[in-house]
């Protein structure tokens, strides 16, 4: 049982939703991103999502754009983000951590050092799971296998576009959690559509039977508890990244754990 598994089993036996935020590597200051890791699980998250920088992000909005810009210019990459989760798991053997982001990095790494160097290396970290937006279900068995092989799950994106063809594509390579986009847009477009969200999970389970967690527009403790209402999993990047993009270092950590503590609140209300 993965610890992305094992966290979601907790969990439902608890009665609980999981919180998932999202916070870019290296952002805002190239060594914040151990603590960060830390302060927002003690704020209450139960998972995290990491996402690798990237020079074309074609889901992501301007505010993780620009995160991620930064820390392509602080000179963070996919190694330094693996060393990251390493130094994470010195303190914490039992919190999953995802990376996201998407599929050159992750090519290129293997480029690099060799061929499946990506997936020995991630699990050696203590990597738990990874979300690459650009690999389509249909063209990366191999690749999920390999990952399941090394104990990480495969987690994908579906949409409000998606068909049943494609959410039965997604059950069968993807495990962990999927993850819903709740809009037709990049992160932190829009506003979200609690009573859409709530039509369309029943169809995404009809095919699919692991968690399914929602994101993308949820920027606040009562969106959060109304997804969480219907949805396994809430979870929130852009809002954190705005939140914590002009704090001094030393008030980055407690700007984050305040916000998360206000979300963790409204789901286990």
């Amino acid at each position: 049982m993965s610890r992305i598994e094992k966290t979601f089993t907790d969990l439902k036996a608890q009665n609980r939703k999981a919180l998932v935020p999202f916070v870019t590597a290296g952002f805002p200051y190239a060594d914040i991103t151990p603590d960060l890791m830390h302060g927002m699980v003690e704020a209450g998250a139960d998972v995290i999502e990491l996402g690798v920088p990237f020079s074309d992000p074609s889901a992501d909005g301007p505010v993780i754009q620009r995160a991620g810009d930064r820390a392509l210019a602080l000179g963070i990459g996919l190694t330094q983000v693996i060393a990251m989760v390493k130094t994470f798991r010195e303190r914490n053997t039992t919190t999953p951590v995802v990376l996201m982001g998407y599929a050159n990095p992750i090519e290129r790494y293997d480029q690099k050092h060799g061929g499946g160097s990506f997936v020995r290396d991630a699990s050696a970290a203590g990597v738990d799971g990874v979300l690459v937006v650009d690999y389509p279900p249909e063209e990366c068995e191999d690749f999920a296998a390999a990952l399941r092989a090394a104990d990480m799950d495969l987690i994908f994106l579906l949409a409000p576009t998606s068909t049943e063809e494609r959410m039965a594509q997604v059950a069968r390579v993807a495990s962990g959690y999927v993850y819903y986009v709740s809009l037709k847009g990049v992160t932190g477009a829009g506003t979200l559509d609690v009573g859409q969200v709530e039509a369309m999970l029943p169809r995404i389970r009809a095919h699919v039977g692991i968690p399914v967690g929602v994101g993308f527009g949820i920027r606040d403790a009562e969106t959060a508890k109304a997804i969480g209402k219907s949805a396994d999993a809430v979870v929130i990047g852009s809002k954190i990244i705005q939140l914590i993009e002009d704090e001094p270092h030393e008030k980055v950590v407690a700007v984050a754990a305040h916000f998360l503590r206000t979300i963790r609140k409204a789901l286990d209300a």
